[in-house]
Protein backbone atom coordinates (compact mmCIF):
# COMPACT_ATOMS: atom_id res chain seq x y z
CA UNK A 1 0.00 0.00 0.00
CA UNK A 2 1.16 3.41 -0.76
CA UNK A 3 1.92 5.67 1.96
CA UNK A 4 0.15 9.30 2.44
CA UNK A 5 2.90 12.34 1.41
CA UNK A 6 0.62 14.14 3.79
CA UNK A 7 -2.73 13.56 6.03
CA UNK A 8 -5.17 15.39 7.51
CA UNK A 9 -8.19 15.68 9.05
CA UNK A 10 -11.38 16.48 7.43
CA UNK A 11 -14.09 18.63 7.83
CA UNK A 12 -17.06 18.97 5.16
CA UNK A 13 -19.61 20.91 6.19
CA UNK A 14 -23.24 20.35 5.32
CA UNK A 15 -22.99 21.57 1.71
CA UNK A 16 -20.66 19.18 0.85
CA UNK A 17 -22.78 16.32 2.15
CA UNK A 18 -26.07 17.65 -0.19
CA UNK A 19 -26.42 20.12 -2.66
CA UNK A 20 -22.20 20.44 -3.05
CA UNK A 21 -21.76 16.76 -3.17
CA UNK A 22 -19.84 16.96 -6.14
CA UNK A 23 -17.43 19.39 -4.60
CA UNK A 24 -16.44 16.53 -1.58
CA UNK A 25 -16.29 13.99 -4.03
CA UNK A 26 -13.99 15.80 -6.38
CA UNK A 27 -12.29 16.94 -3.34
CA UNK A 28 -11.38 13.24 -1.90
CA UNK A 29 -10.74 12.21 -5.78
CA UNK A 30 -8.00 14.91 -6.39
CA UNK A 31 -6.74 14.35 -2.66
CA UNK A 32 -6.07 10.45 -3.57
CA UNK A 33 -4.28 11.17 -6.94
CA UNK A 34 -2.07 13.45 -4.82
CA UNK A 35 -1.50 10.89 -1.51
CA UNK A 36 -2.66 13.39 0.44
CA UNK A 37 -5.10 11.57 3.41
CA UNK A 38 -8.30 12.72 4.47
CA UNK A 39 -9.88 11.44 7.08
CA UNK A 40 -13.68 13.11 8.17
CA UNK A 41 -13.83 13.88 11.58
CA UNK A 42 -16.72 11.53 12.97
CA UNK A 43 -19.75 13.07 14.30
CA UNK A 44 -19.35 16.53 13.02
CA UNK A 45 -22.07 19.06 12.51
CA UNK A 46 -23.26 22.13 11.21
CA UNK A 47 -20.90 24.90 11.90
CA UNK A 48 -23.48 27.57 11.63
CA UNK A 49 -22.31 28.68 8.44
CA UNK A 50 -23.23 32.48 7.44
CA UNK A 51 -26.45 32.86 8.81
CA UNK A 52 -25.70 32.04 13.15
CA UNK A 53 -23.42 34.25 13.81
CA UNK A 54 -26.17 37.11 12.62
CA UNK A 55 -28.56 35.26 14.88
CA UNK A 56 -27.14 34.14 18.48
CA UNK A 57 -22.99 34.56 18.60
CA UNK A 58 -22.74 32.32 21.56
CA UNK A 59 -24.07 29.49 19.37
CA UNK A 60 -22.31 30.07 16.45
CA UNK A 61 -19.02 30.45 18.34
CA UNK A 62 -19.83 26.87 20.03
CA UNK A 63 -20.88 25.43 17.15
CA UNK A 64 -17.16 25.92 16.15
CA UNK A 65 -16.05 25.62 19.25
CA UNK A 66 -17.41 21.93 19.59
CA UNK A 67 -16.57 21.01 15.79
CA UNK A 68 -12.90 21.88 16.27
CA UNK A 69 -12.59 19.79 19.74
CA UNK A 70 -14.16 16.75 17.48
CA UNK A 71 -11.36 17.57 15.01
CA UNK A 72 -8.71 17.16 18.05
CA UNK A 73 -9.26 13.42 17.71
CA UNK A 74 -7.93 12.99 14.25
CA UNK A 75 -4.28 13.07 12.98
CA UNK A 76 -3.71 16.11 11.17
CA UNK A 77 -4.46 20.09 10.65
CA UNK A 78 -7.88 20.11 9.94
CA UNK A 79 -8.95 20.25 6.14
CA UNK A 80 -12.12 22.37 4.72
CA UNK A 81 -13.63 22.61 1.04
CA UNK A 82 -15.89 25.21 1.92
CA UNK A 83 -15.31 28.71 2.23
CA UNK A 84 -18.18 29.03 4.76
CA UNK A 85 -17.28 26.91 7.17
CA UNK A 86 -13.50 27.94 6.75
CA UNK A 87 -14.70 31.31 7.76
CA UNK A 88 -16.37 30.46 10.79
CA UNK A 89 -13.85 28.39 11.99
CA UNK A 90 -11.13 30.37 11.72
CA UNK A 91 -13.17 33.68 13.06
CA UNK A 92 -14.38 31.09 16.25
CA UNK A 93 -10.49 30.52 16.65
CA UNK A 94 -9.52 34.35 16.51
CA UNK A 95 -12.40 35.52 17.91
CA UNK A 96 -11.54 32.68 21.50
CA UNK A 97 -7.97 33.32 21.18
CA UNK A 98 -7.98 37.21 21.97
CA UNK A 99 -11.30 36.79 24.65
CA UNK A 100 -11.29 34.94 27.44
CA UNK A 101 -14.76 35.91 28.45
CA UNK A 102 -16.45 34.75 25.49
CA UNK A 103 -14.01 31.20 25.64
CA UNK A 104 -15.17 30.85 29.22
CA UNK A 105 -18.78 31.19 27.94
CA UNK A 106 -18.27 28.73 25.51
CA UNK A 107 -16.46 26.06 27.17
CA UNK A 108 -19.72 26.50 29.56
CA UNK A 109 -22.24 26.22 26.61
CA UNK A 110 -20.36 22.40 25.33
CA UNK A 111 -19.79 21.65 28.63
CA UNK A 112 -15.77 21.30 27.80
CA UNK A 113 -12.98 22.82 27.36
CA UNK A 114 -12.09 24.42 24.05
CA UNK A 115 -8.94 23.74 21.63
CA UNK A 116 -7.96 26.34 19.83
CA UNK A 117 -4.49 24.97 18.45
CA UNK A 118 -5.20 22.33 15.58
CA UNK A 119 -4.66 24.44 12.00
CA UNK A 120 -7.34 25.08 10.11
CA UNK A 121 -6.34 24.82 6.38
CA UNK A 122 -8.45 25.74 3.42
CA UNK A 123 -7.95 23.18 0.69
CA UNK A 124 -5.95 25.86 -1.38
CA UNK A 125 -3.49 26.47 1.50
CA UNK A 126 -2.90 22.96 1.57
CA UNK A 127 -2.24 22.50 -2.17
CA UNK A 128 -0.22 25.72 -2.91
CA UNK A 129 1.54 25.67 0.62
CA UNK A 130 1.61 22.24 2.40
CA UNK A 131 2.34 19.79 -1.11
CA UNK A 132 3.67 22.73 -3.12
CA UNK A 133 2.91 24.31 -6.19
CA UNK A 134 5.56 22.31 -8.34
CA UNK A 135 4.47 19.05 -7.06
CA UNK A 136 1.36 20.11 -8.13
CA UNK A 137 2.28 20.82 -11.75
CA UNK A 138 4.65 17.59 -11.69
CA UNK A 139 1.29 15.64 -10.95
CA UNK A 140 -0.71 17.03 -13.98
CA UNK A 141 -1.47 14.31 -16.38
CA UNK A 142 -3.55 16.12 -18.41
CA UNK A 143 -2.93 19.40 -18.93
CA UNK A 144 -5.82 22.31 -19.18
CA UNK A 145 -3.80 24.00 -21.63
CA UNK A 146 -6.31 26.75 -23.59
CA UNK A 147 -8.19 26.58 -21.03
CA UNK A 148 -8.99 30.39 -20.09
CA UNK A 149 -10.35 30.66 -16.14
CA UNK A 150 -12.07 33.23 -13.91
CA UNK A 151 -10.90 32.40 -10.64
CA UNK A 152 -13.71 33.52 -8.05
CA UNK A 153 -12.73 34.03 -4.25
CA UNK A 154 -15.70 35.61 -2.89
CA UNK A 155 -16.15 37.16 0.27
CA UNK A 156 -15.06 34.97 2.70
CA UNK A 157 -11.72 33.23 1.61
CA UNK A 158 -9.28 36.46 2.28
CA UNK A 159 -11.81 38.61 4.57
CA UNK A 160 -11.68 39.99 7.22
CA UNK A 161 -7.72 40.26 6.90
CA UNK A 162 -6.97 39.25 10.34
CA UNK A 163 -8.99 36.17 10.63
CA UNK A 164 -8.21 33.50 7.36
CA UNK A 165 -4.90 34.51 6.87
CA UNK A 166 -4.62 32.42 3.95
CA UNK A 167 -3.44 34.98 1.32
CA UNK A 168 -3.73 39.14 0.97
CA UNK A 169 -6.89 39.97 1.24
CA UNK A 170 -7.30 42.85 -1.54
CA UNK A 171 -4.88 41.30 -3.95
CA UNK A 172 -4.84 37.27 -3.46
CA UNK A 173 -2.97 34.88 -5.88
CA UNK A 174 -3.24 31.75 -4.13
CA UNK A 175 -6.37 30.51 -6.60
CA UNK A 176 -4.24 31.55 -9.42
CA UNK A 177 -1.49 29.81 -9.09
CA UNK A 178 -3.14 26.63 -8.09
CA UNK A 179 -4.84 26.64 -11.47
CA UNK A 180 -1.92 28.20 -13.42
CA UNK A 181 -0.09 24.65 -11.84
CA UNK A 182 -2.56 22.43 -14.36
CA UNK A 183 -1.70 24.63 -17.19
CA UNK A 184 -4.77 26.46 -17.16
CA UNK A 185 -4.48 30.31 -17.95
CA UNK A 186 -6.04 32.32 -14.76
CA UNK A 187 -7.86 35.84 -16.71
CA UNK A 188 -7.08 39.24 -14.69
CA UNK A 189 -11.16 40.61 -14.38
CA UNK A 190 -12.35 43.07 -11.89
CA UNK A 191 -15.19 41.04 -9.98
CA UNK A 192 -13.21 38.10 -8.31
CA UNK A 193 -13.64 39.40 -4.54
CA UNK A 194 -17.08 40.86 -5.13
CA UNK A 195 -20.38 39.14 -3.17
CA UNK A 196 -22.28 37.46 -5.16
CA UNK A 197 -25.51 37.36 -2.66
CA UNK A 198 -24.61 34.71 -0.55
CA UNK A 199 -27.12 33.80 1.41
CA UNK A 200 -29.49 35.84 0.21
CA UNK A 201 -30.48 33.71 -2.03
CA UNK A 202 -34.16 33.02 -0.62
CA UNK A 203 -34.83 36.46 1.22
CA UNK A 204 -33.40 38.99 -1.07
CA UNK A 205 -33.41 36.76 -4.69
CA UNK A 206 -33.40 40.66 -6.61
CA UNK A 207 -30.23 41.31 -4.64
CA UNK A 208 -28.78 37.74 -5.59
CA UNK A 209 -29.40 38.17 -9.34
CA UNK A 210 -27.95 41.49 -9.56
CA UNK A 211 -24.87 40.90 -8.47
CA UNK A 212 -24.13 37.38 -9.89
CA UNK A 213 -25.02 39.15 -13.02
CA UNK A 214 -22.31 41.36 -12.28
CA UNK A 215 -19.98 38.70 -11.56
CA UNK A 216 -20.66 37.13 -14.88
CA UNK A 217 -20.48 39.96 -16.91
CA UNK A 218 -17.43 40.76 -16.00
CA UNK A 219 -15.85 37.13 -16.29
CA UNK A 220 -17.76 37.03 -19.76
CA UNK A 221 -15.80 40.23 -20.44
CA UNK A 222 -12.41 39.04 -19.38
CA UNK A 223 -12.69 36.49 -22.27
CA UNK A 224 -13.53 33.47 -19.46
CA UNK A 225 -14.20 30.40 -20.36
CA UNK A 226 -15.46 29.25 -17.06
CA UNK A 227 -15.78 30.56 -13.50
CA UNK A 228 -13.67 27.97 -10.93
CA UNK A 229 -15.23 28.43 -7.13
CA UNK A 230 -14.13 27.42 -3.43
CA UNK A 231 -17.82 28.09 -1.70
CA UNK A 232 -20.85 26.33 -2.36
CA UNK A 233 -22.98 29.45 -1.75
CA UNK A 234 -20.86 30.95 -5.01
CA UNK A 235 -21.40 28.08 -7.00
CA UNK A 236 -25.48 27.74 -6.15
CA UNK A 237 -25.74 31.62 -7.20
CA UNK A 238 -23.82 31.23 -10.52
CA UNK A 239 -24.11 27.72 -11.88
CA UNK A 240 -27.97 26.90 -10.70
CA UNK A 241 -29.17 30.26 -10.73
CA UNK A 242 -27.50 31.64 -13.97
CA UNK A 243 -30.32 30.50 -16.45
CA UNK A 244 -32.58 32.85 -13.90
CA UNK A 245 -29.98 35.13 -14.46
CA UNK A 246 -30.23 35.37 -18.15
CA UNK A 247 -33.27 35.44 -18.20
CA UNK A 248 -33.88 38.50 -15.86
CA UNK A 249 -31.39 40.93 -18.06
CA UNK A 250 -31.68 39.39 -21.59
CA UNK A 251 -28.43 37.95 -21.95
CA UNK A 252 -26.65 34.56 -22.26
CA UNK A 253 -23.68 33.60 -20.75
CA UNK A 254 -23.70 29.99 -20.78
CA UNK A 255 -20.99 29.97 -18.33
CA UNK A 256 -19.81 26.62 -16.49
CA UNK A 257 -19.10 27.22 -13.06
CA UNK A 258 -16.32 24.64 -11.70
CA UNK A 259 -15.50 23.85 -8.01
CA UNK A 260 -11.68 24.02 -7.88
CA UNK A 261 -11.13 20.17 -7.34
CA UNK A 262 -13.00 19.00 -10.22
CA UNK A 263 -10.76 21.47 -12.81
CA UNK A 264 -7.61 19.92 -10.39
CA UNK A 265 -9.15 16.42 -10.86
CA UNK A 266 -9.48 16.73 -14.48
CA UNK A 267 -5.64 17.60 -14.85
CA UNK A 268 -4.19 15.11 -12.54
CA UNK A 269 -6.31 12.07 -13.63
CA UNK A 270 -9.67 11.23 -11.77
CA UNK A 271 -11.90 9.46 -13.84
CA UNK A 272 -14.62 12.12 -15.06
CA UNK A 273 -17.19 10.24 -13.47
CA UNK A 274 -15.48 10.81 -10.14
CA UNK A 275 -15.78 14.66 -10.70
CA UNK A 276 -19.92 15.30 -10.67
CA UNK A 277 -19.83 17.06 -13.69
CA UNK A 278 -23.02 15.94 -14.71
CA UNK A 279 -24.48 17.40 -11.63
CA UNK A 280 -23.82 21.25 -12.91
CA UNK A 281 -26.41 22.84 -14.27
CA UNK A 282 -24.57 24.89 -16.62
CA UNK A 283 -22.94 21.70 -19.08
CA UNK A 284 -19.68 22.10 -18.99
CA UNK A 285 -19.05 18.79 -21.23
CA UNK A 286 -19.20 21.23 -24.33
CA UNK A 287 -16.53 23.20 -23.28
CA UNK A 288 -14.15 20.41 -22.28
CA UNK A 289 -14.70 18.69 -25.35
CA UNK A 290 -14.03 21.58 -27.59
CA UNK A 291 -10.71 22.02 -25.23
CA UNK A 292 -9.89 18.34 -25.82
CA UNK A 293 -10.14 17.64 -22.25
CA UNK A 294 -12.28 15.00 -22.35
Amino acid sequence: MTKNLLNYSYYPGCSLHASAKEYDESTKGVFKALRIGLKEVPDWFCCGATPAHNVDELLSLSLCAKNLSLADNVEGDLAVACAACFSRLKTTQHRLTENDIKRKQVETAIAGSVSLEKPVKHLLEILAKDYGLDRLADAVKKPLTGLKVATYYGCLLTRPPDVPELDCCEAPTIMENVIAATGAEPVSWSHRLECCGANFTLSRPGVVLNLSNAILASAKRAGADCIMVACPLCHGNLDIRQKEIEEANGTRYGMPVFYMTQLLGLAVGVPTGKLGLESMIVNPLPLLREKQLL
